[in-house]
């Protein structure tokens, strides 16, 4: 529903606020400053995005839910210039469902008590981590909406999908999600680059420079325990000018296959040809803690071996050195010898 009712006594108030603006780090560093004004329970979500639970300050501003929200909004405006819309509900999950159904502007609140009515109509497709993919296999069975995968049986839904994958949609479709609003700071970003001794105009080094940046990415992402959202692949040319390309992530990970078929075809993009290339860089932002972030459903069985391959090489570089196991296609290439993995942002100094 959108519009304002009074608040239901115990329940959970999360609220999902989209931020119609392009912020950079300082810009959003001061919005979550202005939301810890109104609540300690900020969760960022960078680089456009910031969920808040209100429970507690309801009673100090004597707001009902959807009254509080709209506060938020006001302030958002009046003190940063920013426009919003909003989603609130019971947990974090519903909250960003309902954001997403809000115009520019307005907020869509769901209350506990008809959270289950709102949900079942949706598409399946609404919920997150569900695909396209796994959307027409459900379609294939009959299954189009939340509430109609909410009522398959367990042992019918694992046959379809997996246990896994099945366990996961049944508590989405039934619109359970226990994660808390978890305080911390903005994200962090994490950095690899390299300056070449020459300069290059081999499209193929170029190609291996970004994927071997891209594997290092993706080490350090793991050793951490985040994902990332979003990439940007910066080229600077033999004349000093460089360009910089951006792109946000289908799905927040730290699996190197995922960020490297992003970084690359970010260099695709940029149509380099024979372009004279002295230093590349790939940034990861729009961290999260890994196991904050909604995972896509894989009907893939290979997917979950890619992911264990990749943890089984993860801990042979642990036991003996970055250089232990790399792609086939950085043999010989990019040795990450002095990289120093334990710095947010890596440099390699030297390609050879």
């Amino acid at each position: 529903m959108t519009g304002a009712a009074g608040t239901s006594g115990g329940a959970r108030h999360i609220a999902h606020i989209h931020l119609h603006a392009a912020l950079d780090e300082t810009e959003y560093g001061s919005v979550i400053e202005l939301m810890s004004g109104i609540t300690p329970h900020v969760h960022p979500v960078p680089p456009d995005a910031v969920q808040l639970d209100l429970t507690s300050a309801l009673r100090y501003f004597d707001l009902a839910p959807y009254d509080l929200v709209h506060m938020v909004m006001l302030r958002l405006k009046a003190h940063r210039g920013v426009d919003s819309s909003a989603g609130l509900a019971g947990n974090r999950m519903l909250a960003t469902m309902a954001a997403d159904t809000a115009p520019p502007g307005s907020a869509t609140w769901v209350p506990a008590d008809r959270a289950a009515a709102w949900l079942r109509p949706r598409p399946v497709t609404a919920l997150p981590g569900t695909g396209r993919a796994t959307a027409a296999l459900l379609g294939r069975y009959g299954l189009h909406t939340v509430g109609q995968v909410a009522d398959v049986p367990p042992a019918t839904l694992q046959r379809i999908l997996g246990a896994g994958p099945a366990r996961l949609l049944a508590e989405r479709a039934r619109g359970n999600d226990p994660r808390p609003v978890v305080p911390r700071e903005p994200a962090a970003h994490l950095a690899a680059d390299v300056v070449l001794d020459r300069d290059c105009l081999d499209p193929a080094q170029h190609h291996r420079a970004v994927l071997g940046l891209t594997d290092r990415i993706g080490q350090l992402l793991r050793a951490e325990g985040q994902v990332a959202g979003r990439l940007t692949l910066t080229v600077r040319y033999a004349d000093r000018s460089s360009t910089t390309r951006t792109r946000a992530l289908p799905e927040a990970t730290a699996h190197t296959p995922g960020l490297a078929a992003a970084s690359l075809a970010l260099l695709d993009s940029l149509g380099l040809q024979r372009a004279r290339v002295r230093a590349l860089a790939v940034r990861a932002d729009g961290l999260l803690p890994s196991g904050a972030a909604h995972r896509q459903l894989s009907l893939d069985p290979g997917d979950d071996r890619a992911h264990a391959t990749e943890a089984a090489a993860d801990r042979a570089r642990r036991r003996f050195g970055p250089t232990a196991v790399r792609p086939a296609a950085l043999a010989g290439q990019w040795p990450p010898d002095s990289a120093n993995s334990g710095a947010r942002k890596v440099s390699w100094p030297r390609a050879g």
